[in-house]
C-alpha cells in the first residue's frame, strides 16, 4: 500500500491510502486507485462513477472532471501507467532477472521448460498457463497481462523467493505497450509464421513487434537458426546465441529419436555431446527444449544439472493424454495456428494409430485470414475433422466454421457441430480401436468467451465425461 502523494509528488489535495491499481471498473475493489486509460475500444473516463461505487478511493484521468474522491489529472494516463505500477509495486527494488520468450508457436512450452530447468522455487512463470512458482498457481486472462497485473506478480514472485521470472512476450503485449520500459536479462524467439494480422494489419508489423524483445534484452538473446527471421533479431542484439540442426549453431541438435512416451536427444554444446531422455514429445519440442537449454546455459546454469531437471518438465495443456481405459487415444492440446497444427499432426502421424479425428475451432474477433489455412491444414494431416466454436465472442460461430472449411473440397471428411461439448462427444463416439481424438485450441483453459459472457468450459473435463459415458454404455451392452 502507498499514499496517493507518494505516487504523485506534485499532488496537493486530500491524501488517501491506495491498496491496488485497477484499469477495469468491473474489477475495482475497496481502496483501489482507478486509472482512466483509453483502452482498446472504450474510454475508461466513462466508468469513473462505477469505479467509485465499487470502492475506488482515487482516480487518475486526463479530462477536466469533478468527482467525489481525489482526482489526479495527467496529460496521458496510458503513458504513465507503467511507471505508476513500477513505483507502486517497488519494481526497481526487486532485483528480478526477467527472461522473455516470443514467437508464433512454442512460447508456453519454452517458458515452462525454462522454469522447470531453473527450478520453480527460483523461477516464476507468466504466460498462457497463468502465474506459477513453487508457492502458488493462478490463472491469467492474457499470455502477456496488462501492467497493473504484471507488476503485481513481479512483486509476488519476489516475496515468494524467486530470483528469475520467465514470461511469454506476445506480439499483442508489445503492440498494446504492456511491456514498455521493461528490461529483459535474457530473451529467446522460437519461430515466426502468419498470425495476428487482425491486430497488426501487416505481417511486417507483426515481425517488428516480435523483434522488439531483442532490442529490450540486455544480455544474451537466443535465436532459432532454422527460422528464416533469425537475422532480424541478430541485427537488433549483438549478444545472440543460436540453436538449430546445423553444426555452426551454439547449441547443435545432433540427433533425436521420438517414441510415444519420451524422446532420446543428443545436443552438442561447446564441442561436447550431451545425450539424455526428455518427457516432451514431437520434433517441435526438441527445438523448444534446445531453446530453453541455451537460455539457461547463457545464464550460467550447469548443463548436467539442467539435464537432471529435464525429467520434471510438465507443460500443462500441451499433448495432454486422457486415458480412462478406452481403446483409443484422446489428446488435448493448445495448438491454434496453422504451423502449430501442422507440427502437432506430423508428430501424431508417427504414432501407431489408425485414424486421427480432430475437434477444432477458431477464435472470434481474431485473425480471420488464418481460418481457411487452419481448416485445410487439419485435413491434410488428419482423417476427419469436426469444426466447432472456440471463443466466438461477438462473431457468429457458424460463419467462423464456414470460413474454416472454405478451402476443403471433400465434404465427406468433416462436419460442423457448433456446440463444443457435442462436438467432443461426437468425436469420442465415432472413434474406433487405435484411433486418436485430438481436441485442439484451448489446452487447459477453463472458459469460453461467447458474446459478452465468459462461461466455464474445460476440454479436459468434457472429454473425460464423454469417454466415461461411452465406457458405461459399452459395459451395459457387452
Amino acid at each position: 500500500m502507498k499514499k496517493l502523494s507518494e505516487l504523485f509528488k506534485d499532488y496537493k489535495g486530500k491524501d488517501v491510502i491506495i491498496k491496488d491499481i485497477k484499469i477495469n471498473s468491473k474489477e475495482v475493489e475497496e481502496g483501489d486507485l482507478f486509472v482512466c486509460i483509453k483502452g482498446v475500444n472504450v474510454d475508461r473516463h466513462d466508468f469513473i462513477e462505477e469505479a467509485i461505487f465499487k470502492g475506488a478511493v482515487a482516480v487518475v484521468g486526463s479530462k477536466d472532471i469533478t468527482c467525489t474522491v481525489p482526482y489526479v489529472k495527467v496529460a496521458d494516463p496510458d503513458k504513465i501507467l507503467i511507471s505508476l505500477c513500477q513505483d507502486f509495486y517497488d519494481f526497481h527494488d526487486l532485483g528480478l532477472k526477467i527472461i522473455g520468450v516470443t514467437g508464433t508457436d512454442g512460447k508456453t512450452s519454452v517458458a515452462t521448460a525454462i522454469q522447470y530447468l531453473i527450478g520453480k522455487s527460483k523461477c516464476g512463470y507468466i504466460g498462457t498457463n497463468g502465474f506459477s512458482c513453487s508457492s502458488f498457481e493462478e490463472d491469467s486472462k492474457n499470455s502477456t497481462p496488462d501492467p497493473t497485473i504484471l507488476y503485481k506478480y513481479f512483486q509476488k514472485f519476489k516475496y515468494a523467493g524467486c530470483e528469475y521470472v520467465v514470461m511469454e512476450a506476445s506480439s499483442e503485449g508489445f503492440f498494446r505497450h504492456r511491456l514498455d520500459n521493461l528490461s529483459f536479462t535474457s530473451g529467446v524467439y522460437t519461430n515466426i509464421t502468419w498470425e495476428h494480422i487482425n491486430i497488426h494489419k501487416t505481417f511486417e508489423n507483426y515481425v517488428n513487434c516480435k523483434v522488439k524483445l531483442a532490442e529490450m534484452t540486455k544480455g544474451n538473446f537466443i535465436v532459432n537458426y532454422n527460422d528464416k527471421f533469425h537475422e532480424k533479431f541478430e541485427a537488433k542484439n549483438k549478444n545472440c546465441l543460436s540453436y538449430g540442426d546445423t553444426k555452426n549453431c551454439d547449441l547443435y541438435i545432433k540427433e533425436y529419436n521420438i517414441t510415444d512416451k519420451y524422446t532420446n536427444i543428443t545436443f552438442v554444446y561447446d564441442k561436447k555431446e550431451y545425450s539424455f531422455i526428455s518427457p516432451l514429445l514431437g520434433k517441435f519440442n526438441v527445438y523448444n527444449l534446445a531453446a530453453a537449454f541455451l537460455v539457461c546455459i547463457s545464464l550460467g546454469f550447469d548443463i548436467d544439472t539442467l539435464i537432471k531437471n529435464t525429467i520434471n518438465i510438465d507443460v500443462s495443456g500441451r499433448l495432454e493424454m486422457i486415458d480412462l481405459g478406452q481403446k483409443f487415444k484422446v489428446m488435448v492440446d493448445y495448438a491454434h495456428t496453422p504451423n502449430g497444427i501442422k507440427c502437432l499432426l506430423e508428430f501424431v502421424r508417427t504414432l501407431n494409430i489408425k485414424r486421427a479425428i480432430v475437434v477444432i475451432g477458431s477464435a472470434g474477433e481474431r485473425d480471420y485470414v488464418k481460418r481457411p489455412l487452419m481448416g485445410k491444414m487439419v485435413l491434410e494431416y488428419a482423417d476427419y475433422a469436426i469444426f466447432t466454436y472456440e471463443d466466438p465472442r461477438s462473431e457468429d460461430p457458424y460463419e467462423i466454421a464456414k470460413q474454416m472449411v472454405s478451402k476443403i473440397t471433400d465434404d465427406s471428411k468433416y462436419e460442423i457441430i457448433i456446440d463444443r461439448s457435442q462436438a467432443i462427444k461426437r468425436a469420442i463416439d465415432i472413434a474406433k480401436d487405435n484411433d486418436i481424438v485430438l481436441i485442439l485450441g484451448k489446452g487447459k483453459e477453463t472458459y469460453e468467451k461467447i458474446k459478452d459472457d465468459v462461461i466455464y468450459f474445460s476440454d479436459m473435463e468434457e472429454a473425460q465425461k464423454w469417454i466415461l459415458a461411452r465406457l458405461e454404455k459399452e459395459a451395459v451392452t457387452s
